[in-house]
């Protein structure tokens, strides 16, 4: 048990964490050459293409010493993007170690932070590890100042490694050995094991990826889960290679994984502890938190008979994501569907994909929303989610929306421009740090309705790419919201809807009446596409009527005869648009989605 050691690599995104777990895996032989290829603990498409880690990946590692000492290492590589925070916490809870990557050439960023306040939180020994010092514009020496800084390490602890050269990675080796302590042993106590990560296989049912903290779990042993008390019996256990390799039993402080023809994706629960049914343990392991979504949206297939695949796709996505929550909904407009809550946009973005990509499924998403909560009249608080939910004007006292604390880390030369962003997104200044190396960490308290559109995009835009965003709920706070909704012929299309500040209604209404006149296909009759608070209309376009030439067969005669006939198309197209509805083309809802913050 001495030679085991559970560590996790955590950093910024972008900073190299997994081309470093690469050549961890090359340098200690785990992979032969012929296997290898760049992030290849990366298994969906997606990761390789847009160069970002989305899932926690777990893996067995053999390293020998130079004196003959052979350790086992579990190394799990973590995401670094704001959004999968998540993944990152859970991650922790499985490990006594982390190694916190910095980039030498950008140093200390707002989410490398944030992942190592969440690991000193869980008592986890931190190896510090400057990455990419073969890179021209490396600056190991004042980026290491900015590590001491944080963490009050002594400068000799700071590793400097190469993941691409594979420089400084035998040292890294030694130093996890050497540093990061050994589970401890409670072999004689019941069986507790903490699930971290799951997934979904079509002929096995779900398996549960596991860190064993007391006890041990058999191969065809009874286990039930703690949070529903179902009881499966363990088929097959093993450790996490590049594929599975069974074994006859995991001890207390090894990770690895347990199948039981857990058939019910809804069973297997991420942060739940497994227990023996024939010796349970008394309570579960503390500290696991439900994940909050902050960003909600309304997912509907284009086709209405793919609903069933839509909630089968939700369903395994989210053994595979315990971030991701559903409930079904309807609109008028789009037919029967779901509302979601993600973590973020770019989490948003990711669960799009892979329904198209590993479902094959289309589908329509509506304008991202958060959740707000309304004091009724009568002294009843509701949440709302969606704006169709939100009661009648006459029925609400005060809306109150989500804070989050935004931490900023930019050089000083972007202090304006971030600082104008910040300011028309209503955000409130709290205070600006100034860091070595001219970095400065500048603090706003933001509307989240603020920054889940485009707020990323702008401030990475607004900087060249130089600042990095971190950010936490803080709390609710009173606003002047409305509901602004869009009518088409008098009639409300409740997709459009969205929940606006009262201030910026007015240009947002504007806009998308603007969008849909030029998108919505030209009828026979005048179409008035309308935005309203309320009963109030705010802004008007109409998408004028196609005319039919009805007078084309009269070649002569009396203007008379022509008369009667445009008089007769005229109260065909009165009676017409009593009773005609329009068709809102899909490329409507998407353009909507995409319109430019600026000018909403």
């Amino acid at each position: 048990m001495n030679n085991i050691r559970n560590f996790c690599i955590i950093a910024h995104i972008d900073h190299g964490k997994s081309t470093l777990a690469d050549r961890l895996l090359q340098t200690t032989g785990t992979i032969s050459e012929r296997e290898m290829q760049e992030q290849i603990l990366d298994d969906m498409d997606l990761e390789r293409e847009r160069g970002i880690t989305i899932k926690s990946h777990a893996i067995k590692i053999d390293y020998k010493r130079p004196n003959g000492q052979v350790y086992s290492f579990n190394l799990i590589d973590t995401p670094g993007h704001v959004d999968f925070a998540y993944e990152v916490s859970r991650a922790l809870k499985a490990c006594e170690g982390a190694i916190l990557v910095v980039d030498a050439a950008q140093g200390i960023e707002a989410q490398t932070i944030s992942n190592l306040y969440q690991a000193i939180e869980q008592d986890l020994e931190i190896v510090p590890v400057l990455n990419k010092i073969d890179l021209p514009g490396a600056d190991p020496e004042g980026i290491g100042q900015q590590v001491i800084d944080l963490i009050g390490c002594e400068r000799e602890d700071i590793l400097h490694v190469s993941g691409k050269t594979g420089e400084g990675v035998p040292a890294l080796l030694e130093a996890i050995v050497e540093r990061i302590s050994g589970p401890t042993q409670d072999t004689e106590k019941p069986l507790r094991a903490l699930i971290f990560d799951s997934v979904f296989n079509t002929y096995r049912g779900s398996v549960a990826y596991v860190r064993v903290m007391e006890g041990v779990l058999k191969k065809g042993q009874a286990f039930k889960f703690m949070a529903n008390k179902e009881e499966y019996n363990a088929e097959d256990v093993g450790f996490l290679r590049m594929d599975y390799q069974p074994t006859s039993e995991l001890k207390a402080g090894e990770v690895g994984y347990v199948i039981g023809s857990v058939k019910s994706l809804q069973d297997v629960r991420v942060g739940d502890t497994i227990t023996s049914v024939d010796n349970p343990a008394s309570e579960p392991i503390p500290g696991y938190q439900e994940a909050k979504p902050m960003v909600f949206s309304g997912i509907y297939p284009t086709q209405a008979e793919d609903f069933e695949d839509l909630r089968s796709a939700l369903e395994k996505l989210q053994l595979n994501d315990a971030s991701l929550t559903y409930e079904p909904e309807t609109s008028k407009a789009l037919g029967f569907g779901f509302r979601a809550g993600f973590l973020g946009l770019l989490h948003m973005e990711i669960v799009q994909e892979r329904l198209d990509r590993e479902f094959n499924i289309d589908i329509i998403t509506t304008v991202p929303n958060v959740q707000y909560e309304v004091k009724l009249e009568s002294g009843k608080t509701v949440r709302v989610d969606n704006p169709s939910q939100m009661p009648e004007v006459g029925e609400i006292d005060a809306i109150y929306e989500p804070y989050i604390k935004a931490s900023i880390i930019t050089p000083a030369d972007y202090i304006g421009p971030i600082m104008k962003l910040c300011q028309d997104r209503r955000g409130v200044y709290l205070n600006q740090i100034f860091m070595q190396n001219n970095r400065v960490e500048i603090t706003y308290e933001i509307p989240m309705a603020e920054v889940v559109f485009d707020f990323y995009d702008k401030l990475k835009s607004g900087t060249r790419g130089y600042a990095s965003l971190d950010y936490e709920f803080i709390e609710y706070r009173k606003g002047d919201l409305v509901r602004l909704d869009i009518l088409l012929n008098g009639e409300q299309v409740d997709a459009l809807s969205s929940i606006t500040h009262r201030d910026k209604a007015y240009y947002q209404g504007r806009k998308v009446c603007t969008k849909l006149k030029e998108l919505i296909p030209r009828q026979q009759f005048e179409v008035a596409v309308q935005a309203a608070i309320g009963s109030r209309i705010i802004a008007r376009d109409s998408v004028r009527a196609l005319r039919k030439d009805v007078t084309a067969k009269c070649y002569g005669g009396d203007i008379s005869r022509k008369r009667k006939l445009l008089e007769k198309q005229k109260e065909g197209k009165k009676r017409m648009k009593q009773v005609g509805s329009v068709e809102i083309p899909q490329e409507a809802f998407l353009a909507v989605l995409s319109m430019d913050e600026d000018d909403r």
